[in-house]
C-alpha cells in the first residue's frame, strides 16, 4: 500500500513540476538548452531565404533577444529552434508550447490577448493598399466591384469588413493562404488589390520581378501594434523579453537594425524596401508599453 501511495505521490509531483515548467519558460530553457522561435516565411518583418535561413528585422531582433536571455541564464550554450509559423497557426502554437516566443508581424489585440501575451511594442504597422500601378485605384473607394485579395488568419480581413460596411462598397473578396500566396494573386491579375500591413506590401513589392508595376495608395486604413507573442501568466519570461527590448532601444542597436532591414538593400535580390520609421514607432519606442490595437486611432 505504501509503495503505491509513494507512486502516486511521484506522479503528482511529476505532473505538477511539468505543469509549473510549462508556465515558466525560463525554466524550460534553461534545464534543455534550447528554446523554439516562431519565425515567419514571407512577411516584411520576417522571411526565409530558403534552406532554414529565416532573416529580418524581427527575426534578428529575436535572436537578439535569446542572446540577452541566454547571458541572463548562464548558459555557455544554447541552441535556438526556428519554427515557421502562419497567420492561421501561430497563436495554437504559443499556447500549446511548440513555440516559445513568435517574432513576426501579429498584431497585439484584445482578442488575442485572451489567449497569449505581448511583448513590449516593437513596431506600429499601417494597413494599406497595394495595387498595379496602372490600375487607376488610388483608395479604397475605388474598390467598388473589384477583387480584393488578403491573407487568411489576418486582422486586415476584418479591417477589410468594417470599411465594406462603412462605405457601402460591394465586391469580391479572396484570401492568401500566406503573405506570399495573396501578393501572387495581385502579380498575377486575380486581384485587383491586395489590403495587408505597409511593411508586407513594401516587401513583397520590393522582392517582385518589377517593382515599379505597384504601389501602395489610399488612406490608412488602421493602425496596428507589432509585438512578440508569449505564453499567458508567464511574467518572469515576458520581464526577460521586455527587458531586452528596451535594452535594444537604448543602445540605439534597435535603430541600426531597422535602418538594415528596411532602408539598405536586403537579400536576396538586394533591393532596398524603402520605408522610413514612423513616428508612431518611434513613439512606441520612446515609450515602451503593450497597449493592444484598441488604444490606437487611425488618424
Amino acid at each position: 500500500m505504501k509503495k503505491h501511495l509513494l507512486a502516486a505521490a511521484i506522479t503528482v509531483l511529476a505532473a505538477g513540476s511539468a505543469l509549473a515548467q510549462a508556465n515558466d519558460t525560463l525554466a524550460k530553457i534553461k534545464s534543455s538548452g534550447a528554446v523554439t522561435l516562431g519565425v515567419r516565411e514571407s512577411s516584411g518583418l520576417g522571411y526565409t531565404l530558403g534552406s532554414g535561413k529565416y532573416v529580418g528585422f524581427h527575426t534578428e531582433m529575436g535572436e537578439r533577444i535569446l542572446a540577452d536571455i541566454q547571458k541572463q541564464l548562464g548558459l555557455a550554450k544554447m541552441e535556438i529552434k526556428y519554427q515557421p509559423v502562419t497567420s492561421q497557426n501561430r497563436i495554437p502554437l504559443v499556447v500549446n508550447g511548440t513555440v516559445d516566443i513568435e517574432c513576426g508581424s501579429t498584431t497585439n489585440n484584445m482578442a488575442r490577448q485572451k489567449d497569449v501575451a505581448f511583448a513590449y511594442t516593437t513596431y506600429v504597422e499601417e494597413v494599406r493598399i497595394a495595387v498595379n500601378a496602372k490600375s487607376g485605384i488610388t483608395g479604397i473607394k475605388d474598390l467598388n466591384g473589384k477583387t480584393i485579395v488578403t491573407t487568411t488568419g489576418t486582422t486586415s480581413v476584418q479591417t477589410l469588413r468594417k470599411n465594406k460596411r462603412a462605405d457601402g462598397l460591394t465586391f469580391k473578396e479572396v484570401m492568401g493562404k500566406d503573405h506570399a500566396d495573396s501578393f501572387l494573386m495581385l502579380e498575377t491579375g486575380r486581384a485587383d488589390a491586395f489590403i495587408m500591413d505597409g511593411s508586407i506590401l513594401a516587401a513583397n513589392i520590393s522582392k517582385s520581378k518589377n517593382p515599379a508595376d505597384y504601389k501602395v495608395v489610399g488612406e490608412v486604413l488602421s493602425v496596428e501594434p507589432i509585438a512578440c507573442m508569449l505564453r499567458k501568466d508567464d511574467p518572469a519570461f515576458k520581464k526577460a523579453v521586455d527587458d531586452s527590448i528596451v535594452r535594444q532601444i537604448k543602445d540605439g542597436s534597435l535603430a541600426k537594425l531597422y535602418d538594415r532591414w528596411f532602408m539598405q538593400p536586403i537579400p536576396p535580390n538586394n533591393v532596398k524596401v524603402g520605408l522610413p520609421l514612423s513616428e508612431a514607432t518611434k513613439e512606441a519606442w520612446a515609450n515602451p508599453n503593450d497597449k493592444p490595437m484598441e488604444s490606437y486611432e487611425v488618424k
